[in-house]
């Protein structure tokens, strides 16, 4: 339930806070006085965009704020569970600031929120409906929502939708596989060419890299032979070795370090250079043994990188990227058996038309139940509305072809008296009749409805006389389950009220403003004169005012 709606510079409002409460409230005013403003603001909190010009003149931002009580509200708290932004105290926090740059930040509960999430959890906490909603009827959509929603089973009409599309796919997958079954021959034979050579060459990843450096080495083996054996030589072999010579020198120092102990850290110091030079040599003498000087192993050698080469370039490849090529190839042909295996392509189409149909015929059965429930209860509504007679029927057609919707075409037929038989609500109703039955389906469907707030944006247009008693009576009689906010220009709705809100535009130093007010007694009943009869109220038009508002408060 909407508990509290704060505005701050706001098209034409300055700073705003509406307290709400449960049950039936209206908003009133002049034409222009700025009520849809109000609602303009929810719908923004609730993930509407907005446009710079929405920002007060004069303003550098405006700030919206709305506050919920969710204690009654278990989708709503699920859903805030799910997203990490539990309620504190069953209660739900929602801010958006604008500037006039046209950017906006939001928040749920003090945390940051993308509009998506505003929108989310709105669609859970407000339904709106506009003055021009019931114009929306005809369409075949609204019919279909209505039936689902009253029913309760959305979440199956959209897995139905889903199912169609899986089913749609997967047939679309079998055609495509049939109709290309010889171009997928010709490609298959092209990669299967392909993964023969290259597997042929046994190449193994990072070998192009090893034969280049053994082809290096062959092919310099004499050089780095004699070259190793000189510095064997300098290192160990020579008369004058640098072993030989080191350890002759420490030897030396060490001894004169009996006359001059100083000499003897630098006789240490020696040590380990001449430890080195001996491994030095000995890695020497290894390496020199291991190098192969065989010919054949060279040409064997060039012989593999030519023929590597050779495949790269045929492939339009490094020659190191061959293992690459290969597997790809290997997955390329997996691939193309997975989408031309018919068979697989055949079973897997036939099991997403079984899953369609299975959920289609569960929602069409659930359908037909909830449309003649809700046929029942919009009929009683309608014959309460000056519609004696009236009737509403929901065909229910069965569809030359399945479609995402299901099995069945769903349309609205209505007689608006009892000798008119039933037809097609667009050809049948005039917009008065339009906005009745709009409302009618709204009171029949109070009982179904999940969300706690409903916000009715003059509904009531086109509607007068008895029947607009009529209208605030079912209006209360809504606000009886579920919370109703809605703006009206029909004093005999207003009448009917728990909580009555007038908007007024007043002059102010800044330009022009709107402000609400609070009407109880007889400011209450000031405004219901008002609006009778326009600007200037007459003791009759106060008289008439004073028993409306007696009669109906006395019959709530």
């Amino acid at each position: 339930m909407l508990r509290l709606l704060s505005i701050r510079d706001f098209v034409v409002v300055r700073a705003l806070e509406l307290e709400l409460g449960p049950g039936f409230t209206v908003l009133t005013g002049e034409t222009g006085a700025g009520k849809s403003i109000l609602l303009d603001a929810l719908g923004l909190l609730l993930g509407d965009r907005f446009e710079p010009r929405q920002i007060r003149e004069g303003a550098e931002r405006a700030e919206l704020a709305a506050a919920f009580d969710v204690d009654d509200a278990p989708a709503v708290r699920a859903w805030l569970a799910e997203e990490g932004l539990a309620p504190g105290d069953g209660e739900v926090l929602l801010r958006r600031v604008l500037d006039a740059q046209g950017r906006s930040r939001a928040w749920i509960n003090g945390s940051p929120a993308t509009l998506a999430q505003m929108k989310a959890v709105g669609e859970r906490l407000v339904e709106i409906t506009g003055q021009h909603a019931h114009q929306s009827l005809s369409a075949a959509a609204t019919q279909r929502e209505l039936v689902d929603g009253f029913g309760g089973f959305t979440a199956l009409a959209d897995e139905t939708a889903a199912a169609w599309r899986a089913s749609r796919d997967a047939a679309a997958a079998l055609e495509a596989a049939r109709a290309d079954a010889g171009r997928d021959a010709a490609a298959r034979a092209e990669l299967e060419v392909r993964r023969d050579e290259l597997s042929a060459l046994r190449m193994h990843e990072g070998e192009w890299a090893e034969l280049n450096a053994s082809q290096s080495r062959l092919a310099h083996a004499a050089s780095l032979l004699a070259t190793c054996e000189e510095a064997g030589e300098a290192l160990e072999s020579a008369d004058d070795a640098l072993t030989r010579r080191v350890s002759q020198l420490a030897a030396r120092l060490a001894a004169a370090s009996a006359h001059d102990p100083a000499l003897a850290d630098v006789a240490a110091q020696l040590e380990p250079a001449r430890v080195q030079l001996v491994e030095t040599a000995r890695a020497l003498r290894d390496y020199r043994r291991r190098l192969d000087l065989d010919p054949a192993d060279l040409a064997r050698i060039d012989e593999r990188l030519s023929a590597l080469h050779d495949a790269a370039r045929r492939h339009r490849v490094r020659p190191e990227g061959l293992p690459e090529l290969l597997a790809a190839t290997t997955a390329a042909l997996a691939a193309l058996a997975a989408a031309s295996d018919v068979e697989a392509l055949e079973r897997r189409a036939g099991e997403a038309e079984r899953a369609f149909h299975k959920l289609a015929h569960e929602l069409r059965a659930k359908r037909r139940f909830a449309a003649s429930e809700l046929e029942h209860r919009v009929t009683a509504a309608m014959r309460t509305l000056a519609m004696a007679g009236g009737k509403l029927e929901i065909a229910m057609e069965p569809l030359a072809a399945p479609t995402s919707h299901g099995l069945d075409a769903i349309e609205f037929r209505i007689a608006t008296h009892a000798k008119q038989p039933p037809g097609p609500l667009a050809r049948v109703a005039s917009g008065g009749e339009l906005s009745r039955i709009g409302l009618a389906i709204q009171v029949a469907s109070s009982d179904a409805a999940h969300v706690p707030s409903l916000v009715l944006d003059e509904v009531d247009a086109g509607i007068g006389g008895a029947v607009a008693a009529t209208v605030g009576r079912l209006m209360q009689s809504l606000g009886d389950r579920r919370q109703v906010l809605c703006v009206t220009h029909l004093p005999q709705v207003a009448s009917f009220a728990d909580r009555h809100f007038r908007v007024e535009k007043q002059a102010a130093a800044s330009g022009v403003v709107s402000s609400v007010t609070a009407l109880e007694g007889e400011a209450r009943v000031d405004e219901l004169a008002r609006m009778l009869s326009g600007e200037s109220t007459t003791p009759k038009t106060r008289a008439h005012a004073r028993e409306l508002h007696e009669s109906n408060r006395r019959r709530r």
